[in-house]
């Protein structure tokens, strides 16, 4: 078996999402963080570009799915910190 360099965009995506999942499991990151959903969503991309060389429909599904629940993550954390902003110029 000789690894081709989709394999390894892969196999780095996987390893991206374990490590964030570690860290999120030793308290070292917080899932509403904007950290979480950015490495979430880069893991997920990598391993969907591995599969589009050597597609499967399970993986695929998943990932898919894990890339868009972390935009929508991002683009809530986005929008918490404009809320916030606006509240503490409202305060001043």
């Amino acid at each position: 078996m000789s690894l081709q360099a989709h394999d390894l965009v892969g196999g780095l995506g996987a390893l991206i999402l374990l490590a964030t999942y570690l860290l999120l499991q030793l308290n070292r990151m917080s899932a509403k963080s904007m950290t979480y959903s950015q490495l979430t969503g880069l893991g997920s991309a990598l391993i969907l570009i591995s599969l589009s060389f050597d597609f499967n429909l399970s993986a695929f599904l998943i990932e898919s799915s894990w890339f868009v629940i972390s935009c929508i993550g991002g683009l809530v954390t986005l929008k918490q910190r404009v809320r916030n902003r606006k509240s503490v110029q409202e305060d001043e």
